[in-house]
C-alpha cells in the first residue's frame, strides 16, 4: 500500500510508518490488511493530456514569449473548475476555466489550436485563467511544441495574479526542475499558497510533506487537518490516506468506523489499495457490518487490476468457498499469479499440493496466459 502525490508529482508518498504493517495470513480465512511497502520519493512527474472527444486538429508554433498583459489587479478565479480533481493515482493537472468557457471547452474537446487562440486573446486582456491554460498547453505539448520554459513563464504570470491552479502547477515544476533548476523549498511555499487558496490536490500533497517532514517541519496535526479538508472536498487519495491514519491510530485517535467510511469512498473512486483494504474491512466486519460476498467481489475487482494482495486474498476465498463458491483450480491460478509478484503464502502452497496433477497443470497454464497476455483483463 503506497500513497502517491496527486497530479504531477508521481511516486512521492509517506514514510513506512503510515502503511498498514500486518503479516500475510497463515490460516485459510484470516484476511488481513496489505503488507507495508517502502514509501516512494518525489520524482519527475508523469504528464498526460486530459481526456477529450477529439484529437488535436492541427499543429501550430506559438509565440516564444508570453503575450503582454495589463498590469491592473485581477480577481483570481474561485470556481470549482479551477481545482485539480484527484480521481486517479497520477492524473494530469487540469487547466483552470469556468463552466462554459470557450477556451477551456476547446481544450477539453482536444481542439487545442482554438483553445490556444482564445486563451491568447484573453491573456492579452490580463486574464490569469487564460494564462494558466496556455501554460498547460505548452506543458503537455498539446497543439503547440512542448516547451517547459514557456510553460513555466506562463504559469509564473498567472501565479503572480493569484490563480491557484497556476500556483499549483508552478509548484510542481519547481519540485521536478522543469523549465528551471529544481527548487524544493520554493515549491513547498507555492504548494502551501495553493492549498490556502483551496486547491484540493495541493492540500493533499502538502499533507504528505507534513507527514514525512519533507521540505517542511513534520507536523501530524497539520497533516491530518489538510487531509480532512481535501477528503471532505472529494479527493479519494486524501480519503484513503486519512482512512489509514484512522485505522492505525497514527497522529489521530483510532477509529475503525471512520476508516471504513473513508475507505468505502476511496474504493468507489477506483483507488485500488482502498478497494483492497475496504474488502478486508468488509470480510472481517471491522468498522462495518461483515459481508463476505461483497468483500469477495471487491477482491476479484482489484485482482483483475493486477493487485497481488487482492489476488492472494481471492485465492484463499476460492480455496475455502467463503464469499464465493469454492473453485480449487481458480484458487491455485490466482495464487500462482500473486506468487509471481513476490507474495508468498505457505497455506496456499500446501493447498495446491492437494490438487490433482491435471488441476495443477491447468492452473499453471491459465496463470501464465493471464500474466503474459491479459494485461489485467478478466480470465
Amino acid at each position: 500500500m503506497t500513497f502517491r502525490f496527486a497530479a504531477s508529482i508521481a511516486g512521492a508518498g509517506l514514510a513506512a510508518w503510515l502503511t498498514a504493517s500486518h503479516a500475510h495470513a497463515q490460516a485459510p480465512m484470516q484476511i488481513v490488511p496489505p503488507a507495508a511497502q517502502p514509501a516512494p520519493r518525489v520524482v519527475a512527474p508523469r504528464e498526460a493530456a486530459p481526456k477529450h472527444a477529439k484529437r488535436p486538429i492541427a499543429k501550430k508554433t506559438a509565440p516564444d514569449q508570453p503575450a503582454a498583459v495589463k498590469t491592473e489587479p485581477i480577481t483570481p478565479a474561485t470556481d470549482a473548475a479551477t481545482q485539480t480533481q484527484v480521481t486517479t493515482l497520477n492524473p494530469p493537472a487540469s487547466p483552470a476555466g469556468p463552466q462554459g468557457d470557450v477556451a477551456f471547452g476547446a481544450f477539453q474537446r482536444g481542439e487545442y489550436l482554438l483553445a490556444f487562440k482564445e486563451a491568447n486573446r484573453r491573456a492579452e486582456q490580463g486574464d490569469p485563467v487564460a494564462m494558466t491554460l496556455i501554460g498547460e498547453l505548452y506543458a503537455g505539448g498539446n497543439g503547440v511544441p512542448k516547451d517547459d520554459k514557456k510553460a513555466l513563464a506562463w504559469f509564473s504570470l498567472a501565479a503572480d495574479r493569484g490563480d491557484r491552479q497556476a500556483i499549483f502547477a508552478l509548484a510542481m515544476f519547481r519540485f521536478n526542475g522543469r523549465g528551471a533548476p529544481q527548487d524544493r523549498a520554493e515549491a513547498a511555499v507555492l504548494l502551501a499558497k495553493a492549498a490556502k487558496l483551496g486547491h484540493v490536490a495541493a492540500q493533499y500533497n502538502l499533507a504528505l510533506l507534513y507527514l514525512e517532514g519533507q521540505d517542511v517541519p513534520r507536523d501530524l496535526a497539520r497533516a491530518v487537518e489538510l487531509l480532512r479538508i481535501a477528503a471532505d472536498a472529494g479527493s479519494p487519495e486524501a480519503q484513503y490516506a486519512l482512512a489509514t491514519l484512522y485505522k492505525d491510530g497514527n497522529g489521530i485517535p483510532k477509529d475503525p468506523i471512520a476508516a471504513a467510511k473513508l475507505l468505502a469512498s476511496a474504493a468507489r473512486a477506483g483507488i485500488v489499495d482502498a478497494e483492497v483494504e475496504y474488502a478486508i474491512a468488509l470480510f472481517n466486519g471491522t468498522g462495518i457490518a461483515k459481508d463476505e460476498g461483497a468483500a469477495a467481489l471487491l477482491f476479484r475487482k482489484a485482482a483483475h487490476k493486477g493487485n497481488p494482495i487482492a489476488q492472494n486474498r481471492l485465492a484463499r476465498i476460492l480455496a475455502t468457498g467463503h464469499g464465493l463458491p469454492a473453485d480449487p483450480v481458480a484458487a491455485a491460478r490466482w495464487h500462482i499469479i500473486a506468487r509471481s509478484a513476490g507474495l508468498s503464502d505457505t497455506w496456499l502452497e500446501n493447498f495446491i499440493q492437494t490438487l490433482s496433477a491435471a488441476d495443477r497443470e491447468s492452473a499453471e497454464k491459465t496463470a501464465k496466459f493471464w500474466m503474459a497476455y491479459s494485461g489485467g483483463q478478466k480470465l
